[in-house]
Formats: C-alpha cells, structure tokens, sequence
C-alpha cells in the first residue's frame, strides 16, 4: 500500500497499513455502501482528487480488497468488493458507530459539505413513505452560492433515486428551504424534522410533508445515542 509499516507481525498492525492511510476507510465506506462506478464513488468523497481516488483504488485492488470487473459494451468499470472487503462491512459499521456516539457534534458541524450531504440522502431516501408515481423534491439552501444551492431530488415510481443540480424540469411536490447546518443536523439524528420546524420552510404536498421524517435519507448511524459531552 505504501512505504510506510509498522514493522509488527500483530494482525491490527497489518490491517492498518492497508486500512488506515489517508481517505481509505472514507472510500471503503463508499464501496460498501454501494458505489462501484468511480464518478459515483467520487460523489461520496467529493474533496479526494481524482488522482489519488485511482491510486487508492488500485492499491485495494492490490491487497484483495477490490476487484475491477469491465461493463461489457462499454469502457466504463465496475469496482467490486471482494470477500475481503465485504467482510470489512462490520468494520466501517463500528468505525460509524463510534464516531457518532463519542465524536462531538460540532467538529462534524464545523466541516459542513452539501454535494456529500445530498449524495448520502439519496442513497438512503425510503420510498416507501411517498405517494405512488414519480416524486420530486427541490432542496435549497440560500446562504451558499448559486451553484450549490438548489438540489433536486427524483423519486421514481420504481424506487430509484436521483440527485441532480440542474433543474431537471419536473413539477416539484415539494420545496425545502432551510440551511444546510439544520439539514446536516437532522441527517445526523441530532435533530429532527418537527423539532426543527422553526428553520424549514416546506411548501408543497401535505402527505408528502407529513412523512419527511420517515422518508428522509438519513445517516445509518442516526440511531445512535450521542455520548460524547
């Protein structure tokens, strides 16, 4: 992985030296989330280069972690986690567990990202909750620039999600106005969407507003009793 060891024969040691270099648990995440296209897996760690996204790659491909599988018809590829790595999906869930019970909240506050933010509620946005047919819901946040500060989200009636930044020219059920600290709160599960009602404004269907909570995509450690003072 790099030049860098431990020179100890321990089995956490060993694991460290591939596991702990700068971004790899970040994108060990993405890959066991589900991300196995390199545009999508940058959409989970938007301020890793490029350049060293291809190297971290490679250098799991390398340890056996993951393996590139070619999209037949096309020149795009697909990383898939091999057993190594799907066997390091109760690693990231302990690593998430814990960050969220003994890290304070404001550290996490402090380093707010709304393309990261979105691109989380997508992939973890339930269906289920929302009337049938397509549902399109516009997320904006007037305190960032133009070019961050409107999101919309597509809910298909298939139950796929998609994120876009440009109006993608559908009827909106629902606008969310507020700022993207309250909404990172309440993704974090350190508040939720009646408690926070004073900071939204939602204009828009009435079923639709009343099932946010349950809809929204929130954290997967939301659940998770902060403990930290």
């Amino acid at each position: 992985m790099s030049n860098a060891s431990y020179f100890q024969f321990c089995p956490v040691a060993m694991a460290a030296e591939i596991l702990c270099t700068r971004w790899t648990i970040v994108l060990v995440r993405e890959l066991v989330a589900g991300s196995t296209r390199f545009n999508d897996i940058r959409r989970g760690v938007p301020r890793m280069s490029r350049t060293l996204l291809a190297q971290r790659l490679r250098e799991l491909e390398a340890a056996g972690i993951v393996e590139r599988h070619p999209v037949e018809g096309s020149q795009a590829v697909d990383y898939l986690l091999t057993d190594a790595g799907k066997d390091l999906l109760p690693v990231v869930e302990a690593f998430g567990i814990w960050g969220q019970k003994w890290v304070e909240s404001e550290p996490s506050l402090d380093r707010l990202d709304v393309s990261l933010l979105m691109w989380d509620m997508r992939r973890n946005l339930d269906p289920a909750p929302l009337p049938p047919g397509r549902t399109v819901l516009n997320f904006r946040f007037p305190e960032l620039a133009a070019s961050k500060s409107s999101w919309w989200l597509i809910v298909e009636a298939s139950g796929d999600v998609d994120l876009c930044q440009v109006d993608p020219g559908f009827d909106v059920d629902l606008f969310v106005t507020t700022d993207l600290r309250t909404m990172t709160e309440i993704w974090m599960g350190l508040t939720t969407v009646s408690k926070a009602a004073r900071k939204l404004d939602l204009d828009g269907s009435r079923d639709v507003v009343a099932s946010m909570q349950s809809w929204l995509g929130l954290s997967p450690f939301a659940t998770e009793r902060k403990l930290a003072s």
